[in-house]
């Protein structure tokens, strides 16, 4: 009746602004060995920066404006209290949060293994304790988790903005709020986005059933919910994979490895819940009081999430960017996958905040980094975030209508020199190299315009005839070692990576490939481009990541998923060569929230339409949608609903058997670089 490939299908990875589901029990622990010092690599292959690599950080530090200390003065404002500790357990038992696994920062010393202005911004991200930002009114606690947690003091309770990633990091930040300030109850809680590190820790804040009843009101922007669940199902567990490079999921915290994920430290690995807002913000500006406490929401949507929104509190002077102007320009791509962003839009709604709240606000703080104080700072950070942003749409969209392609467009788009020496600008999250291609991809696609590039050979394909023509192995590894040698890793990993993917089990081309990349990975500023070129070397040395399976999708999720979404995530699991020549009609009813579907099967594709019945289907199934979220969550299936007298199938059951075989079960464990599949 029911086969067991269904619960395989449903491993979904809901990754939102990162990717919480594919760290390991215990990673921000396990690769916080003490000992790391300058000398010590924590890879018996891995390199000391060569000198080209330390000549160019040396130079960096000489041009780039390290005099401006207005950063580490802003961040070191208000601060009140550190926590004794630095690792938060959670419930689960392992590490959710390790601060301390970064203490090599606090050291004072240079690493030439990792870009100067990185590592500024990694020690910047260092602040872990309680801040006050306007005097008993605004307080934050920074460095519990990748985001912040903002608490607003009303009349007679905290108003929560963002919630982290974990619930335990969460209850952390409130109870040391509490017991630094006083403890007070939660009135309010508001979530500015639907990225996971700021509403996964909702659970450690309040409770469900003040929510539910309307005791504590939960605000989010507009479309939260399908966002929160939807942004990333489709392709979640190619982008669960990917993000073992964007984020250095393996790298351990080191010179050598993982510093920073540009907006925070890193990810927490506790339990992500999500509970349904009962308040929505739907216009473009909307004034709520709680608490007696004044707010104007501005939503911003399309930026730095597809649903955001942004806060004024204009009894205290203060602007909440959400996420929308941090300390540094983010992803107009995210290199672990996602829909490309809108520059121009994020410009635009930057422009909008400051005409309306920016001419007149004394303090400006965020999801992430910390606050500026001052009117005058205030507007020079949101004009400068607002001109990069309408900058790289407009330059990169000039030099597109003057023939420069998306394979060319990295090597020529540069900010204006103006942008470059003001910290705010400086690209720790995304790159310009990869958002100027972004760009492109959003007005123009993928395609160059060269009919040689549209559909090209696979790389595997290609690559022996590279090889063949360019004389065979030993004059690729002999010119590529002259390149490595001369600092010329661009041009070395050009030819390398060929011949990586034409021999792939050719031990010293993956050692020397593994080497270019990783001198790359310490001389870039963009803390998810230096974990992918790190991240790299590491699997081409020691091969695909071993013992870190996917977390499975938690209640919460799997409560928010619609039937509609599931049905579709279905449609892409299923294996169509499999069903080749089948046809299968059914119909899907869910009683208890009165849904109903038909789905078919033709063409050897799955489709679904919500409001609809077969007259004439080849079998019906009827279970109630809270039944239904067992088997979405693989934590029964229909067998068993049915025995249990959960579900009721009517009709043949022949088909649906077919049907679940050709389910393919996803896991992130393909191979992405060729010849680490050991």
């Amino acid at each position: 009746m029911y086969n067991k490939t269904l619960h395989l299908a449903l491993a979904i990875t809901l990754v939102s602004g990162v990717s919480p589901g594919i760290y390991a029990a215990d990673a921000n622990g396990a690769s916080s060995d003490p000992s790391s010092t300058e000398t010590a690599h924590f890879d018996s292959k891995g390199k000391a920066p060569s000198p080209y690599t330390i000549e160019l950080q040396k130079e960096l530090r000489q041009t780039l404006p390290f005099a401006d200390k207005r950063d580490f003065e802003e961040a070191r404002k208000g601060f009140i209290a550190a926590p004794s500790y630095d690792k938060i357990m959670a419930e689960a038992g392992n590490v959710a949060w390790n601060m301390g696994s970064y203490n090599f920062l606090q050291e004072g010393k240079d690493y030439d293994s990792i870009n100067p202005s990185l590592q500024r911004q990694a020690i910047l991200n260092m602040a872990f304790g309680l801040y006050e930002v306007v005097p008993e009114r605004i307080y934050q606690v920074r460095g519990f988790d990748l985001a912040n947690i903002t608490f607003i003091k009303g009349d007679t309770g905290w108003i929560v903005f963002d919630t982290l990633m974990s619930k335990e990091t969460a209850r952390a930040a409130l109870d040391f709020i509490n017991e630094k300030i006083g403890k007070r109850p939660v009135v309010a809680v508001v979530i500015s986005h639907s990225h996971v590190d700021h509403f996964g820790g909702i659970r450690g804040v309040v409770d469900e059933a003040d929510v539910r009843s309307g005791k504590v009101p939960l605000i989010a922007p507009t479309g939260f919910m399908e966002h929160a669940v939807a942004e990333n199902v489709h392709a979640g567990t190619a982008m669960n994979r990917r993000a073992f490079l964007q984020y250095g999921v393996m790298l351990p915290h080191s010179p050598y490895g993982h510093v920073d994920m540009a907006i925070g430290k890193n990810a927490s690995i506790g339990a992500t819940g999500l509970i349904e807002p009962n308040r929505y913000i739907t216009q473009d500006f909307e004034t709520l009081t709680i608490d007696g406490v004044v707010m104007e929401f501005q939503n911003t949507p399309g930026t730095e999430a597809p649903s955001e929104m942004n806060t004024w509190f204009p009894q205290f002077k203060a602007f909440w960017a959400a996420e929308n102007i941090t300390g540094t320009i983010h992803n107009i791509y995210t290199l672990r996958g996602a829909l490309v962003r809108d520059p121009l839009v994020w410009s635009k709604n930057i422009n909008n905040a400051l005409y309306r709240y920016g001419k007149q606000a004394d303090v400006m703080l965020a999801s992430h980094s910390w606050p500026r104080w001052g009117n005058e700072r205030i507007q020079e950070v949101m004009r400068a975030q607002r001109d990069a942003y309408a900058n790289l749409n407009n330059a990169v969209l000039h030099a597109a209508n003057q023939g420069v392609t998306i394979n060319e467009i990295h090597n020529v788009y540069t900010l204006p020199e103006s942008l470059k020496n003001n910290w705010a600008t400086h690209s720790y999250h995304g790159s310009e190299e990869h958002n100027s291609r972004a760009v492109i991809n959003r007005y123009l696609g993928y395609w160059d315009a060269n009919p040689a590039t549209l559909m090209p050979l696979s790389p595997k394909d290609s690559a022996p005839l590279y090889v063949e023509m360019m004389g065979g192995a030993d004059k690729i590894m002999a010119k590529g070692k002259t390149l490595f040698d001369q600092g010329k890793y661009r041009e070395a990993y050009e030819i390398l990576n060929k011949l990586v993917y034409a021999e792939p089990q050719n031990s010293q081309a993956t050692d020397l490939l593994a080497d270019v990349y990783e001198q790359v990975g310490y001389q870039k500023e963009s803390a998810g481009v230096r974990n992918s070129f790190l991240a790299a070397a590491y699997e081409l040395r020691h091969g695909l990541p071993k013992g870190v399976p996917p977390k499975t999708v938690g209640p919460d999720m799997i409560r928010a998923m619609s039937t509609e979404l599931w049905l579709e995530y279905l449609g892409i699991s299923l294996d169509g060569s499999k069903v080749a020549g089948e046809r299968f009609i059914f119909n899907l009813k869910t009683p208890d929230n009165g849904e109903q579907f038909v789905v078919e099967l033709s063409n050897s594709t799955l489709t679904s339409i919500k409001g609809q019945q077969a007259e004439n289907a080849d079998l019906t199934i009827t279970l109630d949608r809270s039944a239904l979220e067992g088997v979405m969550a693989r934590k029964t299936g229909f067998d068993q609903l049915v025995k249990d007298g959960k579900a009721r199938f009517e009709g043949n059951l022949k088909p649906f058997k077919v049907l679940m075989a050709a389910m393919t079960p996803f896991t992130p464990d393909f191979e992405l670089l060729p010849g680490t599949r050991q």
